[in-house]
């Protein structure tokens, strides 16, 4: 579907959550060692957790509510903002519940399965449903001021750690989201990116190898 708004970023991140969250089933899935100790000490996890949680927390503070006053008056448009709202308040549950069981020696292992079935499940579900009737929506309904505050609170919140954030979103990206999202970048920024964020990036081991190529090529387009 063609958008109004510049969705370009909300596809970026949807993209990257759906690539992380597949490495978090290849690490759980594996049966050498302790996976649960494995996903636990992995950065990709810290990093997945984190930036899925500044999103959803962005997206409660400053897109569900400007969506709901804008589409008031349309019950049926204002449920899809609570659904998607309420999905989020099942995801951060399952983050902790899959911390806590790799943390149990003892019983953890029982439940880590299953709990990441549930994410899996339970995001991929919810990254559909925002696709297929939360981002038409607020294409109909939002202002462009009303998307950029959004993208500006969004955007502010990962500037702290945006050295580690873009090269984490862009990993794996094709080379049409890349340049949509790179962009949007200011001169110094871009060259920040290309000389230091995603060098330093690809010198770390995001998740733990097992004979296949990591998503480290943030900097090249494949």
């Amino acid at each position: 579907m063609e958008y109004k708004l510049d969705m370009s970023m909300m596809f970026a991140m949807h993209d990257a959550l759906r690539r992380e969250l597949a490495q978090v089933g290849r690490v759980a899935s594996r049966r050498d060692n302790n996976p649960a100790t494995l996903l636990r000490a992995a950065l990709g996890w810290e990093l997945f957790k984190k930036f899925l949680t500044i999103h959803h927390q962005a997206e409660d503070d400053a897109l569900w509510p400007p969506l709901r006053a804008a589409a008031a008056g349309h019950p049926d448009q204002v449920a899809v903002a609570d659904a998607l709202e309420a999905e989020h308040a099942l995801i951060d549950p399952l983050l902790a519940a899959i911390d806590a069981a790799a943390a149990d020696p003892d019983y953890g292992h029982q439940r880590f399965g299953d709990i990441i079935g549930e994410l899996s499940a339970t995001l991929t579900a919810h990254l559909a449903h925002e696709e297929a009737d939360g981002l038409p929506l607020i294409d109909a309904t939002l202002t462009p001021q009303q998307w950029q505050h959004f993208a500006q609170v969004h955007g502010e919140r990962n500037l702290p750690d945006a050295p580690r954030y873009m090269p984490w979103l862009l990993s794996h990206a094709s080379p049409q989201t890349r340049a949509a999202v790179l962009g949007k970048f200011p001169p110094h920024l871009l060259a920040a990116y290309h000389e230091q964020w995603a060098p330093a990036y690809a010198a770390q081991q995001i998740w733990p190898a097992n004979g296949e190529p990591e998503p480290h090529d943030a900097g090249h387009d494949r």
